[in-house]
């Protein structure tokens, strides 16, 4: 019996699930030509959905989904789609949303590393709690997520799906990008890369981090272990390959996040630190690649993309012990306590100094990237769409 399913897309541009929306709804639209698809954006992100196949409709809606008006008013735009599932792809969920719905939690972040007290955080935690428990549905993109989700939710473990993310195929092609990079011959690759590191004045080996700068992300003990490494006894800055190392983040501005600004002041190693802010995803590649060490020492992640993605690129990655991110990064990283500045410092150290090790842990890499792939992700949504579907015939 076909369906038709709204999804919620307008987070497509936010930088964990914008990657979710473009590529699920992507690779929905290469699986699925039976059952018809309302893709609900903002009017300017519309084009993202350009060449998708007829039973796929991309429909303009131009609030954001924090509003307090949008409890209501959105759930009535999605009554008039004429859809009778919908999907949306994060926690942020309408009070009056119309059922049958299926919701996708990335991570619980929010209530836990929550800014906010008192009666707000009770609130905050309410209303995820009754949206989850409201929905057919819930994807939890981890089995930690999904451990989360029950434990700290109390949610019903049996409408509970745990279906892996995967990486951006941006990040797994080869191919070169750029019109230049594409006419310069066998060459292109590395010209290229030497063109976008010199746009940005790097010249020196450097340690990457990517991603958002929140409390979770633990980026001040990572710049202090940053400054362990290049001050202590047994510096790294001995070693002539790694004489000029610095870190590299990519993420928020640094201005919105005094914390990290004092932890680079402390340390004393204003000079070797770097805060890029966003950039686009194929200059983000090239950052990837050009790394000497990825460098992710969350405290908590519910899925954690930026490792897989520096391994598709061939960078040796240093990640924490902890929430979702052993069960993604399987053998194929070096693994260290986030709240131990030392132990962070040694994996770094290990990964810039043993050849053999690094060797290891990009073959390794390579193989643990294959695991996750957006067409199997898709396969296993579409899977629950029919399930609710079928629910909804019985009815």
């Amino acid at each position: 019996m076909p369906f038709h399913v709204a999804i919620d897309c307008r987070r497509i541009r936010d930088f964990g699930v914008g990657t979710y929306i473009r590529n699920l709804t992507r690779a929905l639209a290469s699986l699925d030509g039976d059952n018809r698809y309302t893709l609900i954006a903002h009017s300017n992100d519309l084009r993202v959905f350009e060449g998708f196949p007829p039973n796929f409709e991309p429909r303009a809606y131009e609030r954001p989904d924090t509003a307090w008006r949008e409890h209501v008013v959105f759930p009535l735009f999605l009554k008039k789609t004429g859809a009778r599932i919908y999907h949306i792809p994060l926690h942020q969920v309408p009070v009056l949303m119309v059922r049958p719905y299926i919701v996708t939690v990335h991570d619980l972040s929010a209530l836990l590393y929550e800014a906010r007290t008192g009666w707000r955080a009770q609130l905050a935690r309410y209303r995820v709690r009754r949206a989850l428990a409201r929905a057919h549905r819930v994807i939890a993109v981890s089995c930690a997520t999904r451990r989360d989700v029950i434990e700290l939710l109390g949610i019903d473990p049996r409408k509970i799906r745990q279906i892996y993310n995967a990486p951006d195929p941006r990040f797994l092609s080869q191919q070169v990008i750029g019109a230049d990079a594409r006419a310069a011959g066998p060459d292109a690759a590395r010209l290229y890369r030497a063109r976008i590191l010199e746009r940005y004045q790097i010249h020196y080996p450097f340690i990457l981090y990517v991603g958002n700068i929140r409390p979770q992300k633990n980026i001040p003990r990572l710049v202090e272990a940053f400054a362990h490494l290049i001050q202590g006894r047994d510096k790294i800055t001995d070693h002539p390959a790694y004489r000029d190392l610095h870190l590299i983040i990519i993420g928020d501005e640094i201005h919105r996040h005094p914390a990290v600004r004092l932890a680079v002041m402390h340390s004393r190693v204003d000079d070797r630190v770097r805060f890029l802010g966003f950039v686009p995803i194929d200059t983000l590649r090239v950052f990837y690649q050009s790394a000497a060490v990825f460098a992710f020492p969350s405290l908590y992640e519910g899925f954690g993309l930026p490792p897989l993605e520096a391994m598709a690129a061939g960078t040796p990655v240093v990640t924490s012990n902890v929430s979702s991110l052993p069960e993604v990064v399987g053998d194929a990283a070096v693994i260290v306590n986030p709240e131990n500045v030392f132990d962070i410092a040694r994996g770094l150290r290990e990964a810039l100094l043993d050849e053999e090790l690094r060797q290891r842990l990009i073959e390794k890499g390579y193989q643990q990237v294959r695991r996750f792939n957006w067409e199997k992700t898709a396969s296993e949504v579409l899977q629950i769409y029919q399930e609710v579907a079928r629910g909804l015939g019985a009815s």
